[in-house]
């Protein structure tokens, strides 16, 4: 697949559902700092809103955060990240079929297990959580990306910079684009295309290594792809 030349996104709405839970409060920081306008979405609306409050009063940030409930988030939004917990995936996002549809979803969903030994990678029956989300949104154009992002750098102000990739892995090389476009809006950071939809497993369940890594090193690794 060509990766498409990099689009300007800078006048792109982007939703997160799941924007009250770490990953996505950190994500909506990062891009409202860049000057994105970003809406919460959230099962509550009035979650929502605070979260957005919170986000919009943080250090930094330059473009307009709101909270609204999931459906009116994902409606008034270009492109939607998915950041929800995996036991609640299927059931946020089977009823937005509708408000999704046409739209670029990325899911950054990772579907792991934790026990006394550590995490591990769940099985999907779909493939992987962004599989799953092409099947319940099949007129939306599903993207998988910002699985190996720490929360806590995100939601950190004083990191001004970021020294990893972002893979995206996707079937429509003009939505891949648009991601790696929003991804590379985060200072420092990249987005690598990372193959087509059906390899997003393994990329998820990377996560799990990453986490042990950072268990036993006290960091926050990400992931950097040389040579390119």
């Amino acid at each position: 697949m060509t990766v498409a030349p990099v689009p300007d996104v800078s006048g792109l709405v982007v939703g997160i559902l799941g924007g009250t839970g770490d990953q996505g409060r950190g994500l909506a920081y990062r891009f409202a700092r860049a000057g994105q306008r970003v809406v919460i979405g959230s099962r509550d609306a009035t979650r929502a809103e605070t979260a957005a409050a919170e986000i919009a009063a943080m250090p930094g940030v330059t473009g307009s955060v709101t909270g609204a409930a999931n459906a009116e988030a994902a409606a008034s939004s270009d492109v939607v990240i998915v950041a929800v917990p995996w036991a609640a995936h299927a059931d946020t996002l089977a009823p937005l079929a509708g408000p999704l549809a046409g739209k670029i979803v990325v899911d950054c969903v990772n579907p792991l297990g934790f026990d006394a030994q550590g995490p591990f990678a769940l099985a999907v029956p779909e493939g992987s959580a962004a599989q799953q989300a092409a099947a319940l949104l099949p007129d939306s154009r599903v993207c998988a990306a910002f699985h190996h992002v720490s929360a806590v750098l995100l939601t950190d102000p004083a990191v001004e910079s970021f020294a990893l990739d972002v893979l995206v892995l996707g079937d429509d090389r003009n939505a891949v684009a648009v991601v790696a476009a929003l991804a590379a809006r985060i200072p420092g950071m990249r987005g690598i295309y990372g193959g087509r939809l059906r390899n997003a497993g393994q990329v998820e369940a990377f996560t799990a290594n990453l986490i042990a890594i950072n268990r036993r090193y006290k960091a926050h690794a990400g992931v950097r792809i040389t040579d390119v």
